[in-house]
C-alpha cells in the first residue's frame, strides 16, 4: 500500500522524477510505501519530506491510483496536501529531481502510466484531448 500527495501552489503541481524502478526516470507525485503501523496521513507527510524536503499539511483523500505491471501491483491513496513551510523543494531519498510545474505543462512531461489522465479525471489538471 502506498500514498501520494497532490500539492498545488500558485497554479503549479509539485512533481518528482523517480530515481528507482518501477518508473525510473518518469515524473509522478511525491509518495511511497506506508510503513507497518503508520497512519496514512503520517506516511504522506513523511514521504513528501523524504522526497522533496517540504513539510505539508494533509487534507482529504483525492482518489485511489492503481498500477498493475508484469512484476508489480501498486495501489496508492492520493491525498490533497498543502506546503506549510519553506516552498523550495530539493530532491532526496529515491528521487533524482523535484520541481513545481505549471498545471498546463504537466501533460508534456514523461510521466508514470495514466498519471496525467488520472489527475485530469480528478479535476486537478485541465482535460486532455
Amino acid at each position: 500500500m502506498g500514498v501520494g500527495a497532490v500539492v498545488v501552489r500558485d497554479g503549479a503541481l509539485l512533481v518528482i522524477r523517480r530515481g528507482r524502478d518501477p518508473g525510473r526516470g518518469l515524473w509522478s507525485l511525491p509518495g511511497g510505501r506506508v510503513e507497518h503501523g503508520e497512519a496514512l496521513v503520517d506516511a504522506v507527510r513523511r514521504e513528501v519530506r523524504e522526497e522533496t524536503g517540504l513539510d505539508v499539511a494533509v487534507g482529504e483523500l483525492l482518489g485511489v491510483y492503481e498500477v498493475v505491471g508484469d512484476d508489480h501491483h501498486f495501489v496508492a491513496l492520493d491525498y490533497v496536501a498543502t506546503v506549510t513551510g519553506p516552498d523550495e523543494p530539493r530532491p532526496g531519498d529515491d528521487v533524482d529531481a523535484v520541481k513545481w510545474v505549471p498545471l498546463s505543462d504537466v501533460a508534456a512531461l514523461e510521466c508514470t502510466p495514466r498519471f496525467v489522465e488520472t489527475l485530469a479525471a480528478w479535476g486537478v489538471l485541465p482535460g486532455t484531448s
